[in-house]
Order: structure tokens, then C-alpha cells, then sequence
């Protein structure tokens, strides 16, 4: 008489060995992707750099662990912003002088407006 074999189920170490796995895969490619760069250390930003833009003073980070930059811009007291860019570049337009910035998950700044020449 033949032998029936039946297929053996994943037993749950290994089902808890692949989901820890495929967890921790998610969570690396979340923070380091530059979409987590929130939740990273202090340590992993670089430093401040001043940027001057006609009369802004712009300041930009970059993180070395992932793909993200931060900037912050002032013009005098009359107008700011700060921008992300977590991943994907971020955009704002200022309200002063009608200048748009535009800032790359590298750390490149960008200006288009009506001085931006």
C-alpha cells in the first residue's frame, strides 16, 4: 500500500521568523527612504548651513542616514517658512516677495519668482 504523505504546515517559529523579517524590511525601507526621517536620531542630521538668497537667510540640513532635508527661512520679522523634505521635494511660495523655494530631499535649494535672477 502507497505511503500518503501530507505537506507539513510552516510551524510558527519559522511563521514568526519570516514576519520578523518582512517587518523589519518594512520599517528599514520606511525610515531610510526619507518618508520616516522624523523618527530618526538628532545625531543623523548634519549641520545648519546659511544660504543667502537676496534678503533671505535660509537655513539647510541634511540627513546622512536617509533621503531628507530641512530648511528654515526668514525674511527680517515680515515673513518664514520652513519646508521638509522628507523623501520627496517640498515647496512653499513666501506672502513678502512672491518667491518660491523649492527644496530636494538632497539638500539642494531652489528659487523661482520675481527676483530669482
Amino acid at each position: 500500500m502507497p505511503v500518503i504523505r501530507v505537506p507539513r504546515r510552516p510551524t510558527a517559529p519559522r511563521l514568526m521568523a519570516v514576519t520578523a523579517v518582512v517587518l523589519l524590511g518594512l520599517v528599514g525601507w520606511y525610515l531610510f527612504s526619507g518618508r520616516g526621517a522624523g523618527l530618526l536620531p538628532q545625531d543623523s542630521w548634519g549641520p545648519w548651513r546659511e544660504k543667502r538668497v537676496h534678503h533671505w537667510s535660509v537655513w539647510v540640513r541634511v540627513n546622512s542616514w536617509s533621503d531628507a532635508a530641512e530648511a528654515d527661512g526668514h525674511y527680517g520679522k515680515a515673513d518664514g517658512f520652513t519646508l521638509k523634505a522628507h523623501g520627496t521635494s517640498a515647496t512653499t511660495a513666501t506672502v513678502t516677495e512672491g518667491v518660491r523655494f523649492t527644496l530636494a530631499p538632497d539638500g539642494e535649494l531652489t528659487v523661482d519668482g520675481p527676483r530669482a535672477s
